[in-house]
């Protein structure tokens, strides 16, 4: 197998600056499919992504491209969510790429998510193509967006792609650059058999598809497997890639992105971020996952009807294999029976799986107000993480309460200044930098970028976006 003319990478960005409409042109380009049969957010797959603008779900394609020498290449892409919530989708997802093109709106600039990707691509040590996107939009600012990717980035607009992926222009040109740009994998296929589960999800039929990047030797249908972290053993019944429908083949090699189907069909037995090995003879050393996700935001789940309960289980168990992300425990309510304490990512994941579980498992649900964990130490010396309220001992028993708090940037028009700086002083928050992107064209110009970084209480910023939402 020739890893050298294979490429993975991915496509980062900020919400709505344009990833989806950017894969459909490149699928497009590439022939993955028929112009007929392309529609928008190819990628896309549930109504509910569909209906919000929004990806929620990485998802995975291979292409197969012939560049401007005659060489055909194996890309193999991954298109990723660009709300923070999702972030924790683009981690794994950078784990199994070599490279990365950054998506900049050019009517927008640079926003928040567009620096936490960028942050993690180059802690993976990916190669970064930066684009700009929507060059032909009437409220496109190159210059502008162009002077901004340089001051914040570092990128030169030499080095800066123009594009439209909504017309194709410049999109031609950005597929020669992933070809010469993107490093190709370097595994051993001599190897024992490691691979990486980057993602997976659960089918009635064939139970625990794991989505996987092949980093060292081969995974072949009806091979016994090995997952190195949980020990699970594991008879692959199926072995294929995403075309963008699945594909089944006989194998897949060092270097390849595809999904094998377990045939498990408790969810517990297969965890995103573990390494697959042969049953026999297997690698002795795990791959370098990547940080598990971290809850910022908490709330209760209940079903409406108490008989219910059984099925809001096996629906948090599905749900949870298809949203790593998502953490939750039994819970008890002297008012609502029995559920669960769940922790998200942010709100708007909390409204995703809330929809979710409503849609998909036909549930009707009672869903407690957000908070956030605190941590209490006891004067008997006692430390305890407190996620429900009913949980807080009295004040004669607390030494010492700790709340989280976090860091926030803000990129916003110079002229909002002054009423964000009282906005974040009212919520608690402590100033601790304060930047200007680009440069000016004038002293009085009201368009500039400004970058504050604060330091508040997630509480704060919790009930902050709460009355946002409600307005």
């Amino acid at each position: 197998m020739d890893q050298t003319t294979t490429r993975n990478f991915c496509i980062i960005a900020h919400i709505d600056h344009g990833k989806s409409t950017l894969a459909d042109r490149l699928i497009e380009l590439t022939g993955a499919m028929r112009r007929e049969e392309i529609r928008d957010q190819v990628m896309d797959s549930m109504d509910l992504e569909r209906e919000r603008g929004i990806t929620i779900k990485a998802k995975a394609i291979r292409l197969t491209y012939k560049s401007s020498d005659g060489t055909s290449y194996k890309l193999n892409l991954i298109d990723t969510p660009g709300h923070v919530d999702f972030t924790y989708e683009v981690s794994r997802t950078i784990a199994a790429c070599e490279g990365a093109v950054l998506v900049v709106d050019a009517t927008q600039g640079i926003q928040a998510q567009t620096l936490a990707n960028v942050y993690l691509a180059m802690e993976h040590n990916l190669e970064i193509i930066p684009v700009l996107n929507k060059i032909d939009m009437v409220a496109a600012e190159p210059e502008r967006v162009l002077a901004e990717i340089e001051s914040v980035l570092g990128y030169g607009a030499e080095s800066v792609l123009l594009i439209s992926a909504k017309t194709g222009q410049g999109v031609p040109d950005l597929l020669e650059q992933i070809v010469r740009r993107v490093p190709h994998p370097k595994g051993n296929p001599d190897l024992p058999l490691r691979a990486l589960i980057f993602d997976s999800h659960y089918d009635p039929y064939k139970g625990v598809i794991a989505y996987l990047r092949i980093t060292d030797g081969h995974v072949d249908k009806g091979t016994k497997l090995r997952l190195m972290g949980q020990g699970t053993l594991i008879d692959v019944i199926e072995v294929g890639y995403f075309a963008p429908d699945p594909k089944p083949v006989d194998s897949l090699a060092a270097g390849d992105v595809g999904y094998i189907a377990t045939g498990l069909k408790n969810v517990k037995e297969c965890s995103v971020g573990d390494t697959v090995t042969w049953a026999v003879d297997g690698a002795s050393e795990p791959l370098l996952g990547y940080r598990p996700p971290k809850p910022m935001v908490f709330a209760g789940i209940y079903p409406t009807e108490a008989e219910d309960y059984l099925e809001l289980r096996e629906a948090m168990e599905k749900l949870n294999l298809n949203d790593a992300s998502l953490t939750y425990e039994q819970e008890t309510s002297p008012l609502l029976g029995h559920g669960f304490r769940c922790g998200f990512l942010g709100l708007l994941h909390l409204d995703i799986v809330c929809e979710r579980l409503e849609r998909e498992f036909n549930l009707s649900l009672v869903v407690t107000a957000p908070g956030v964990s605190y941590y209490v130490t006891k004067t008997n010396g006692q430390k305890l993480t407190v996620i429900n309220p009913t949980e807080l001992p009295g004040p004669t028993d607390i030494e010492k309460l700790e709340e989280p708090w976090v860091s926030i940037t803000v990129i916003t028009p110079s002229k909002f200044i002054g009423p964000l700086m009282e906005l974040t002083m009212e919520c608690g928050g402590v100033s601790k930098h304060m930047e200007y992107l680009g440069q000016a064209k004038s002293l009085g110009e009201l368009g500039q970028r400004v970058q504050l970084t604060y330091e508040m209480p997630l509480r704060a910023m919790q009930n902050l976006r709460m009355q946002q939402e409600r307005q």
